[in-house]
């Protein structure tokens, strides 16, 4: 067996359908892959969905595992796989046919430890124009942390082990076990103070240690994007989580700067004038006046369309912001008066 996936999953059966389909299409032979299912405590037709793919996919599992936390399933995957190179993947994503190959090519060079791809995004509605606008660039393409969406293009590359994503998550087993598995993720809204920061801890270690991570296009999924996940509300929520998130970092000792949101997660300032304006106004005064008339009526009222829609997704991303501070200070919170969460927080490894 070459290549263990692991598909952690609680109470989203339509999801994992879709799942479980695009991975019973890959162009990789079924003798070298099996599938492991994870059912964290689902009380949906979870398990019947998974059976009915028995037949699909040669080397399919299912385990329930009650316990709740992302970091739980994770885990219990990890101990049931049998292969070397782990594979995980998240309930709503759609892989690509060449999935699994890519990612075993990747692995064929010994020196690498991680490996992911694009995970492009597959919206349920057509989107706002302030969640496209939420894309950061940098200098392997573009991505968008508030939905774990990544486009980085179609060539292979080295990359920052921080661009691999949960989602589509691969790694050695070795290199898993020598950081003690991940920290808490994802845990129910009654245990939220329980949650961790995941996968980071682990992207952090690989970075520490100077192993190599691979980006291979071919590697590369699509994400679900449902409407509810398109408001205010949810990047309220998504910055609350964080916020929990970069608490528990700091208190383990990692360095303080990482409990600041990053820029992608700061508003947007604009108290400058903009620029479209004064750049009409100075082409009012030349000869060119009455022979630019339009384009300049044109290219005002573009200018001022794209600084209203700057404004909105200002006001969006000031809810994030919100949601971190109110999230750190939740936690700290917390910590202060439960001995036992702090005890949680400073384990040394959750396996």
């Amino acid at each position: 067996m070459n290549l263990s996936v692991i598909i952690p999953t609680r109470n989203r059966s339509d999801l994992l359908k879709s799942t479980l389909l695009s991975i019973s299409c890959q162009n990789f032979t079924q003798n070298d892959f099996e599938v492991l299912v994870i059912d964290n405590g689902s009380t949906d037709n979870t398990k019947e969905i998974v059976n009915s793919f028995k037949d699909k996919i040669q080397n399919l599992k299912c385990f329930y595992e009650p316990a709740p936390g992302l970091h739980v399933g994770r885990h219990k995957g990890l101990k049931e796989a049998s292969a070397d190179i782990i594979v995980y993947a998240d309930d709503d994503i759609e892989a690509f046919p060449t999935w699994l190959e890519g990612i075993w090519e990747s692995f064929q060079d010994g020196k690498v430890a991680l490996v992911g791809g694009n995970n492009l995004p597959k919206y349920e509605t057509s989107p706002p124009i302030w969640v496209e606008s939420l894309w950061s660039y940098n200098q392997y393409g573009k991505h968008n942390g508030y939905y774990s969406l990544i486009d980085f293009g179609d060539v292979q590359k080295e990359i920052d082990p921080y661009f691999v994503f949960g989602c589509n998550f691969s790694i050695r087993k070795s290199t898993l076990l020598e950081f003690g598995g991940f920290h808490p993720d994802a845990m129910p809204r009654e245990k939220i103070k329980y949650r961790g920061d995941g996968e980071s801890y682990i992207s952090a270690q690989i970075l520490k240690k100077g192993y190599k991570t691979v980006f291979n296009p071919k590697a590369s999924v699509f994400h679900y994007v449902p409407s509810a996940r398109m408001s205010k509300d949810y990047l309220y929520h998504r910055g609350f989580i964080q916020g929990i998130s970069n608490s528990y970092s700091a208190i383990r000792g990692n360095e303080l700067e990482r409990a600041k949101p990053q820029k992608d997660e700061e508003p947007q300032s604009l108290k400058a004038p903009p620029s479209f304006i004064s750049k009409a106004m100075d082409r009012f005064s030349g000869r060119e006046f009455k022979r630019d008339i339009n384009s300049l009526r044109l290219e005002v009222r573009e200018g001022f369309d794209n600084y209203k829609r700057n404004l909105n997704l200002n006001e969006y991303l000031t809810a994030t912001q919100i949601g971190f501070q109110d999230g750190f200070a939740y936690h700290q919170n917390e910590l202060k008066n439960d001995q036992e969460l702090f005890k949680w927080v400073v384990k040394d490894n959750y396996l």
